[in-house]
């Protein structure tokens, strides 16, 4: 499409040009040719006319072409005789030539509205991402905002058990706020679960004050979005049970993430070095928050959640079946 020639001089000038050079060209070639090819190199100017100059430069070079070949290569040659051969000759020039142009006119026109609808369809996509990454921030803005006004409410309340959980449910909306934030990279993509996994658990980790040594493997690629929340969030409930109660007052030591997707199950793995639940631990009949809020999400997730105790690790494990695109 870049090649068509949008000025109407230019498109003439190539008109012009085309017609004498396949007159000079056939006029070099005319002791090779038989008798009875006069148009044989005036068909290709009109052809290559019509592509790139479009429909009247065509006429030009047809016109300029058919009057060459009448007068040069058609006997009685360099007059305008007019017989039934000579009818019959032009006759047939200006049926091919009618229909080169009438075709390849028409496939310009057509490529012409297929370039606008790309460039259409371009545009729409384009504003499309926009209006997702806009409507993507502002969601999190809000979430982020419900999550202050708790925490601000909590300020106020005089019972400590009440403000206690306000901030909890605070802190853990604004938590939900910052995953939304890093499902999606800069152009709206799904990013893959290690990319916003690290960022996630490293911001969690300086909010808690903690030296973690933080490994993460597997989860190379995104997270389903109706999944990758409640994964999330289980990750995190995990990741700060072990800063909370594996490492401490210390809040140090080493915390390893695997995420495994090769299989029709995928497998979520956080262990921490830390110190182990007690003796006789259930996580399934605890009463801590964390925990109820890990058995909903794998609940919602029609998963397993498990919490067990391998050599010197603390092992939380997350078994669900993904979801098709």
């Amino acid at each position: 499409m870049g090649a068509f020639i949008r000025s109407k001089p230019a498109g003439y000038g190539i008109a012009v040009l085309a017609a004498l050079a396949a007159w000079a060209l056939r006029l070099m070639l005319n002791d090779w040719f038989p008798p009875g090819f006069p148009y044989l190199t005036f068909f290709p100017a009109v052809v290559i006319t019509a592509y790139f100059a479009g429909l009247r430069p065509a006429i030009l070079c047809a016109v300029l072409s058919g009057v060459a070949a009448w007068y040069y290569f058609i006997p009685p040659y360099r007059t305008f005789h007019i017989n039934f051969s000579t009818s019959v000759a032009l006759a047939f020039y200006a049926f091919v030539v009618v229909i080169d142009i009438f075709f390849i006119d028409g496939m310009r026109r057509a490529l012409r509205l297929l370039e606008e609808e790309r460039a259409r369809y371009a545009a729409l996509a384009e504003s499309r991402d926009l209006l997702y990454r806009e409507l993507h921030h502002r969601v999190s803005n809000n979430i982020q905002v419900v999550g202050s006004l708790l925490r601000l409410q909590a300020a106020g309340m005089a019972d400590e058990d009440a403000r206690h959980a306000l901030n909890e449910a605070g802190g853990r909306i604004a938590l939900i706020a910052s995953i939304q934030r890093e499902l999606h990279n800069a152009v709206g993509e799904p990013a893959p679960f290690r990319a916003f996994a690290e960022g996630v658990l490293n911001e969690a980790s300086q909010a808690a004050g903690a030296r973690v040594l933080l490994t993460i493997d597997g989860g190379d690629q995104p997270l389903h979005p109706d999944q990758a929340t409640p994964v999330t969030l289980v990750m995190l409930e995990s990741f700060n049970n072990a800063l909370e109660h594996g490492f401490g007052e210390a809040r140090s030591g080493q915390v390893r993430v695997d995420l495994d997707q090769s299989g029709e199950t995928h497998v979520l793995t956080v262990r921490d070095d830390g110190a182990g639940p007690p003796d006789g631990f259930d996580p399934t009949q605890s009463k801590s928050l964390g925990l109820r809020i890990v058995r909903a999400m794998a609940q919602q997730l029609n998963g397993k959640f498990e919490m067990t105790r391998e050599g010197a690790w603390t092992v939380c494990r997350l078994s669900y079946a993904p979801r098709a695109e």
